[in-house]
């Protein structure tokens, strides 16, 4: 019997939501599996060996394919954050500072991670995981780039490379098992810290000291890449102190961040110091970016978003600043005040209000208010002058739809999907757009590709035979759904022979 639309659209939106009920029980699982040493001699013989003191035959391609077979697992058990004005203003600063950076693989994918605990990882293979909680933590655009850079100086020197190297001389630490920790720290905070903890706990003195070596040259580095990107060097002792602080007042939960990378006073001295070495660059980056991001996630994050708005107001009348003005625009616009929303908008300096990202609050405040016509009008408006802009096309999109104009919607989508392949969200809206444009094999590939990125493969597999069960399906897409399979398949392989 052919499957609605209605009930295949329960059967995604079912998958989709599992993973948050399940998560702990699964990553514990592959953390337990991926921190056991190998019981066998032919396990032995698979890791790599190096070629002198400072060298891996585990090569970048190698380290490449274990980053993107963990991306995937880490895609479907964390919750990932689905402001694209937040994602965008993360990747264009990423890649301002990888441009500097000593990477020679510059392969590069960001996960932004719907976390409001400070940390941030990279992983091997070019993977950058940033909790939306280090913009919170961080009281400047030139702390977060610190961090940032921090993290790539660790993948340029290929610092789990040599770790995983030491893990063979200095069991139980081992690569697999930090990155399960980190794993579990993004789905359940408490349950990663407890497995990475123990994990730490179990090394030998010298790989500590071996750890503590890897995060100076990162200091260093990233301090270097830091001036290079335009940023004040300053700003990393800065953030090591904002991170020791959080440290002392965290009680005995400590935060994720500092598990990895512990700060210390003579850390906080030596980069201090060095930076006192360092010219300042003659123009910095800093902008008012960075505070309306801040502002977003201060709102997004609210538990009494009654009371901030009480608190934005109250800086409005103390200070008057423009970031003062668009938090209270924000929380305005998601309590349903619209008259305090426009009074907010309206006292915005002109070069706040004309930015395409303040526009797109415009556009939420035009939502709410119920008049779609209009904020599809301001939409048009916003896609035609900004025709690049990831959130704009995104918000287009979104807001055709619910306009009822589907095909523009679907159209959007696509070239979205083609430029962010990796974007979940993105593949996830698609599927449903095209679900309610009536396209029912488009959903299904849509909807397998979502799988994929989420490493559920088995329901990729499940969804390619709910494809096949489609009436009136041509040669082509029956020769599409084929080679899907397969490639579901080659995927599913290489994950279990990197993350075993």
């Amino acid at each position: 019997m052919r499957r609605t639309l209605y009930q295949i659209r329960r059967q995604f939106n079912a998958a989709k939501f599992r993973g948050a009920s399940t998560s702990c029980f699964i990553t514990a699982a592959l953390a337990v599996s991926l921190i056991l040493p190998p019981q066998s001699a032919q396990a032995d013989t698979a890791l790599p060996v190096l070629t002198d003191s400072t060298s891996s035959t585990l090569s970048l391609e190698d380290e490449y394919r274990l980053g993107r077979s963990w991306v995937r697992t880490l895609r479907g058990q964390a919750k990932l954050l689905n402001d694209t004005v937040v994602k965008q203003y993360l990747h264009d600063l990423l890649w301002q500072i990888a441009a500097n950076s000593q990477l020679s693989d510059r392969r590069l994918e960001l996960v932004v991670l719907d976390n409001e605990n400070l940390n941030a990882f990279a992983v091997p293979g070019g993977v950058i995981g940033i909790n939306a909680g280090l913009i919170m933590a961080a009281e400047s655009e030139a702390e977060t780039a610190s961090v940032i850079a921090h993290e790539l100086a660790h993948l340029s020197q290929r610092h789990y490379a040599q770790r995983l190297e030491e893990s063979r001389k200095n069991r139980p630490l081992m690569l697999a098992g930090v990155l399960a920790s980190i794993l579990l720290a993004s789905a359940d905070g408490q349950a990663g810290t407890a497995a990475l903890t123990s994990t730490l706990a179990g090394s030998a003195s010298a790989q500590l000291a071996f750890s503590r070596r890897n995060e100076q040259e990162a200091d260093r580095i990233g301090m270097q890449t830091l001036l290079a990107s335009g940023y004040d060097p300053y700003a990393m002792p800065g953030m090591f102190s904002r991170l020791q602080k959080s440290y002392r007042f965290a009680g005995q939960r400590t935060p994720e961040f500092l598990l990895t990378h512990p700060v210390t006073e003579s850390r906080i001295a030596d980069s201090l110091n060095r930076a006192a070495t360092l010219p300042k660059p003659s123009a910095l980056h800093e902008g008012f970016i960075y505070d309306l991001v801040r502002q977003r996630l201060r709102v997004h994050y609210s538990q009494n978003l009654g009371q901030l708005h009480e608190q934005f107001n109250d800086d409005v009348k103390q200070e008057g600043k423009p970031k003062d003005y668009f938090g209270a625009l924000l929380t305005a616009i998601a309590l349903n005040k619209p008259k305090e929303a426009r009074s907010a908008l309206k006292a915005l300096p002109n070069n706040w209000r004309q930015h395409p990202y303040v526009r797109l609050s415009e556009l939420d405040l035009l939502l709410s208010e119920g008049d779609t016509p209009k904020a599809l009008s301001l939409a048009e408006e916003l896609v035609a002058l900004y025709p690049d802009s990831m959130p704009v096309r995104y918000r287009y999109a979104l807001t055709a739809r619910q306009a009822g104009q589907y095909q523009k919607a679907v159209n959007v989508l696509r070239e979205l999907t083609q430029d962010f392949p990796n974007d979940v969200d993105f593949w996830f809206q698609l599927a449903e757009t095209e679900g309610l444009n009536g396209q029912i094999n488009a959903v299904h590939l849509a909807r397998i590709q979502y799988f994929m990125l989420t490493g559920q493969m088995d329901l990729a597999l499940r969804q390619v035979e709910f494809a096949r069960r489609e009436r009136n399906l041509s040669h082509i897409d029956q020769a599409r759904l084929d080679q899907k399979e397969q490639e579901i398949k080659a995927v599913r392989r290489e994950m279990k022979d990197t993350l075993s």
